[in-house]
């Protein structure tokens, strides 16, 4: 198996059996970065410090029969205009350039939680706003399948990491299609789930430290396997810690393949107008 390209479940299933370290798995992921992301240019934060430390320590707990999360020891990445507890949280935007966060933003620290390893930020459009990833700050992220094409937006840096085996999961957010074009462009998974299933508190934009939810925004997870979607969704999804409004109790799928569902298809809205082959291609 080669693990950079493996999924996240298969990835936190050895794991758990000690079949590999977290800190290898580490390793592997920042040896990769260093070669491939220059060209790239899907990480553009890393604390390699911090991430071996945390690391060393999800293999010493296996080692002593600690009861683990469903992602414990796993590497991952997540979009930079997640917060992050004492890693720089920019969003693409030059006067957040310092913007060191004290605390995660609630899906990050739920993603600790399952025993996620945090160990790099990766780039997105200036206040994750385009459908492109460039920013002042970083610059462009590049397609790893053609560097001269792009990787989509705004969390384009996530899917082009994905796709390069730069990390083995990644957290981002869409209103537009910000996680749903760069999947498809870079050849991943994404999910955009329901508004309001996976808590916004601690993403940028809104300003740093505001607590209302942002309007139609969402945080969703990337990821190179479909199942993993689902493996980071139960993760970070459900409400507030102060909010006992609601449980989450999602209902079973109601299929088991693609053949169980029917697709629809809007091509004829007068403000969105298609190509006429794509129009051809899917009414076929």
């Amino acid at each position: 198996m080669d693990a950079a390209f493996a999924s996240a479940g298969e990835l936190a299933a050895r794991l758990r059996q000690g079949e590999v370290s977290s800190r290898d798995l580490l390793d592997l992921f920042l040896e990769r970065v260093e070669k491939l992301n220059p060209r790239i240019n899907a990480v553009v934060t890393v604390d390699a410090a911090r991430a071996r430390a945390e690391a060393e320590g999800a293999d010493e707990a296996l080692a002593r029969g600690d009861e683990v999360g469903p992602l414990h020891g796993l590497p991952m990445t997540v979009k930079d205009s997640l917060e992050t507890e004492g890693m720089l949280t920019t969003s693409g935007a030059g006067e957040l350039a310092g913007h060191v966060p004290a605390k995660d933003a609630v899906a990050v620290a739920r993603l600790r939680s399952a025993g996620a390893i945090i160990f790099g930020k990766t780039n997105l459009a200036s206040y994750a706003s385009d459908v492109q990833t460039f920013n002042d700050l970083f610059g462009t992220t590049n397609n790893p399948w053609s560097t001269e094409r792009s990787p989509g937006g705004s969390s384009g840096g996530a899917a082009a990491a994905l796709a390069a085996g730069l990390t083995a999961l990644e957290l981002g957010s869409d209103i537009a299609g910000s996680i749903r074009n760069p999947a498809h462009y870079c050849g991943v998974f994404g999910h955009k789930p329901s508004y309001g299933l996976v808590p916004l508190r601690g993403h940028i934009p809104g300003p740093p430290g505001t607590l209302a939810e942002m309007d139609l925004g969402v945080a969703g997870p990337l990821a190179r396997d479909a199942d993993d979607l689902e493996l980071a969704l139960d993760a970070v999804a459900g409400p507030l810690p102060e909010d006992a409004a609601y449980r989450l109790r999602l209902p079973p799928a109601r299929g088991s393949s693609l053949q169980d569902y029917r697709g629809a298809a809007w091509l004829d809205d007068p403000f969105c107008p298609i190509d006429s082959e794509v129009g051809r291609s899917s009414q076929r």
